[in-house]
């Protein structure tokens, strides 16, 4: 099911609680960041951005102004929020918030995108899990934010990110996980020479199930393989060009 325009994947887990991941049609930006580039800290032109912005805001239903999100640095920091900002965003990879039309975002090329809600204590919240922040517990603290303001029984959605099949890995990259918890072992499979495969949405799945979150479901869509609908930072990587797009995925109250 999608919103109107521009459209974007929603998750049957999260009810009737106006969310979005918004991929990359439907927007106004050209070139490698055709059409729906969110991303501020990008390249692309900064009309087209906030353009791009500015509709992702009205299919969620809010003012452009009231569509935020937070410096993402890869960290397990969640924030909570009841208004716009009024200075330069907080570091941080989550948000937590009760008020209602405001939008809370976060923005992904490769990373996993987390929407959480609990409708019927009015709290939500929205996280950027890259393998670093997954890892150092930006899933647990934002489940944790939300019960502080009155969250009980929370369900969570993971939008579109990068796949196992798409994420190959180095050897190196596996020991942080296994110097963690050797049975993490268990995300990984073997791919090519002494290179593994590595499931990031997996691994969230299973860090949002043992912090309690009572359902989670993930939506299969493969940002590296889906061109046509979702921007990918290591796909940019690999065909050379200058910059990427940034997927958007934003919840309301």
């Amino acid at each position: 099911m999608s919103l109107a325009s521009p459209p974007s994947f929603r998750a049957s887990v999260l009810g009737s609680v106006r969310h979005g991941f918004f991929g990359r049609e439907g927007g106004v930006s050209g070139g490698i960041y055709a059409s729906l580039n969110a991303g501020t800290g990008s390249d692309d032109d900064a009309v087209a951005v906030a353009d791009n912005r500015a509709l992702i805001a009205g299919a969620l239903g809010v003012a452009a102004t009231h569509l935020i999100g937070v410096h993402q640095v890869h960290s397990p920091n969640a924030v909570f929020v009841t208004a716009p900002w009024s200075e330069e965003r907080p570091q941080a990879d989550a948000l937590v918030t009760t008020a209602h039309g405001l939008a809370i975002s976060v923005l992904t090329a490769d990373c996993t995108p987390v929407l959480l809600a609990d409708a019927d204590a009015g709290v939500i919240g929205a996280a950027h899990a890259g393998w670093k922040g997954a890892l150092a517990g930006v899933l647990e603290s934002a489940v944790a934010l939300m019960r502080e303001h009155g969250a009980k029984r929370i369900v969570a959605a993971i939008g579109p990110t990068i796949q196992q099949a798409s994420y190959e890995v180095g050897p190196e990259f596996q020991t942080a996980f296994l110097t963690r918890d050797p049975s993490f072992a268990r995300f990984f499979t073997a791919g090519k020479g002494d290179r593994l495969l590595f499931d990031l949405p997996a691994f969230c799945a299973e860090r949002l199930k043992a912090a309690g979150v009572e359902q989670v479901e993930t939506l299969p869509l493969d940002t590296y393989a889906e061109e046509s609908r979702l921007f990918s930072h290591r796909r940019s990587v690999h065909r050379k060009e200058h910059g990427y797009g940034r997927n958007c995925a934003a919840i309301v109250l």
